[in-house]
């Protein structure tokens, strides 16, 4: 049996939020809490009319068994993770069996059903400490399988949690009083599908504390979120609650999946998408979704890694049994390089009788929208698609690009393809870029004069290819192309400047220009020019 070897370490899922009982004892009967669907569909374009094409997703739990080599922990009937699997009827204890790369599901609705448990629910403190009391259980039975050949200081885990799976992690990861034994230090990366980090939004208002009913509450991030999530002090001071403290869980291990697709959210008849509204994912907010790291002096710190997909809640479309969060799983856990992509807005020219008009002194009103897709060399679907048709685009306005002119895009996560092919040791992905600005307001009112809806300031693909370096003394190798003039491969190297933490940032200019007659290539008015800011950085080095 093979050593357990970073990073390839066990992995314990957490479902999402089961409203009623009947919900309750439908995940309490299944082995794998729903992680074990897969699906057959897979919408090409925003159109819930339209027929969708065939794709076959087999599940995460297949893909990670068949592409890593994971297992899960059943044998017999039993789950041996549970304590009552050492020891049979005769008392004869069990050996270990359980291998590094294992599937365990955090069962935490058994006791609330009416099939193995007594039907009543505890609060989400309850499923915090059992998931803090079940890594400790892991690490035991890891740790004593000599084949695995890990030392409990050495031990480290992965938490992948869906929906209000990942409000239950959070509140483990981030109360020191639900995780008395400090078991957060054997986790090594946390990963989450459509979780409400900042609550749920119905009717363009937060549930009420007040709303005990089926446990509803938990999603109220003015009362109920920050007494289980210990931030009362910060979510008073900032009025939100997707704040990670940098002191409990560092933001960099942290990766937020994000859907946006309401539409294929079918829950209640279609009511719950009917309200939440637009810019959802059918039952949680896209603003709702991500979260950021809070510093020790209470400051808002760096935000975590996060993607988006045109993918439902749940559902045969939902995000957890899609192609797309599986990839951004599977190289989030085992990839080779991280890219963290930001845009740097230098300047923003504007109409010529708006500028006319902010140079005397009149107030601009102007939301820029940025639009991102990402995807890998070879692959038919996005790491990340942001789009203003799908309300996941990142937004800017005028004002405050003029305080902050700096925006995180996305990260994207990308495996070694030297694995597969040592003579191609290149990561590439395409990326395209976006900016759209849907209106201009001079003193608040609309200015519509050559206006052309749905129009771009600026919009251009490029190549990005990158070559890791074998050793300290080698160099990362970084090429790009644009892609304006047709499909083109990266040819044009760039300097990658070393920064401190062992990162690299590539710098890649772009501006709204536009090619006359004569052939003389000029800015245009209106436009945009600055830089984009790839941060390349090796990942599970």
């Amino acid at each position: 049996m093979a050593k357990m070897r970073a990073p390839y370490y066990p992995i314990i899922y957490v479902r999402g939020y089961a409203m009623t009982k009947g919900e309750i004892d439908a995940t309490s009967a299944d082995p794998f809490c729903g992680f074990n669907l897969g699906s057959t569909v897979f919408r090409a374009v925003p159109d819930a009319k339209r027929q969708p094409r065939k794709y076959v997703f087999e599940s995460p739990v297949v893909r990670l068994a068949s592409q890593h080599g994971y297992t899960d922990v059943y044998e017999d009937g039993y789950d041996i993770v549970d304590p009552e699997w050492e020891t049979d009827a005769e008392g004869k204890r069990t050996p270990n069996k359980l291998v590094g790369k294992s599937i365990i599901v955090y069962r935490y609705y058994d006791q609330a059903s009416s099939l193995l448990g007594d039907s009543k629910t505890p609060g989400i403190e309850v499923f915090a400490k059992g998931l803090s009391k079940l890594v400790i259980r892991v690490r035991d039975l890891v740790c004593g399988n000599k084949a695995n050949g890990v030392s409990p200081a050495n031990f480290r885990c992965y938490l992948v949690a869906h929906s209000m799976g990942g409000l239950v992690c959070r509140a483990f990861l981030q109360n020191p009083e639900l995780d008395p034994h400090d078991t957060r230090q054997y986790i090594d990366k946390f990963f989450t599908y459509a979780t409400p980090h900042n609550g749920i939004d119905v009717g363009g208002f937060n549930i009420p504390s007040g709303l005990s009913l089926f446990d509803i509450n938990n999603f109220d991030r003015d009362k109920r979120m920050p007494e289980y999530l210990d931030l009362a002090q910060a979510s008073k001071k900032h009025r939100r609650v997707d704040l990670i403290p940098e002191n409990r869980f560092s933001s960099r291990r942290v990766f937020c999946m994000v859907g946006t697709n309401r539409m294929d959210y079918d829950a209640g008849a279609g009511l719950s998408r009917t309200f939440v509204g637009h810019g959802s994912d059918g039952l949680v907010r896209i603003s709702n979704a991500t979260l950021s790291g809070l510093n020790a002096d209470g400051s808002v710190g760096a935000q975590c890694a996060k993607a988006f997909c045109f993918r439902s809640h749940s559902g045969p479309f939902g995000i957890v049994n899609s192609e797309e969060g599986y990839q951004n799983l599977s190289r989030f856990l085992f990839g080779d390089v991280r890219v963290d992509l930001w845009m740097d807005i230098e300047d923003i020219r504007l109409p010529e009788v708006v500028a006319r008009e902010e140079k005397a002194g009149r107030e601009i009103g102007a939301l820029y929208q940025i639009e991102v897709l990402a995807s890998p060399r070879g692959k038919l679907w996005y790491l990340t698609r942001r789009t203003t048709e799908e309300d996941s685009v990142a937004c800017i306005t005028h004002s405050e690009w003029r305080k902050t002119p700096s925006v995180y895009l996305s990260s994207v996560f990308l495996a070694n393809s030297a694995k597969v092919n040592p003579r191609r040791r290149s990561l590439a992905y395409n990326m395209t870029l976006g900016v759209r600005v849907p209106d201009y307001e001079i003193e608040r009112k609309l200015w519509v004069n050559e206006h052309y809806e749905g129009g771009y300031l600026y919009r251009n693909s490029f190549i990005l290819e990158m070559v890791p370096p074998r050793s300290a003394r080698e160099k990362w190798k970084v090429s790009y192309a644009r892609q304006d003039s047709g499909v083109s491969t990266a040819t044009t190297e760039v300097d990658a400047e070393k920064l401190v933490n062992g990162s690299v940032e590539v710098p890649i200019d772009f501006e709204s220009r536009t090619l006359a007659d004569d052939g003389t290539i000029s800015p245009t008015i209106p436009g945009i020019k600055g830089k984009l800011r790839f941060v390349v950085s090796a990942w599970n080095a």
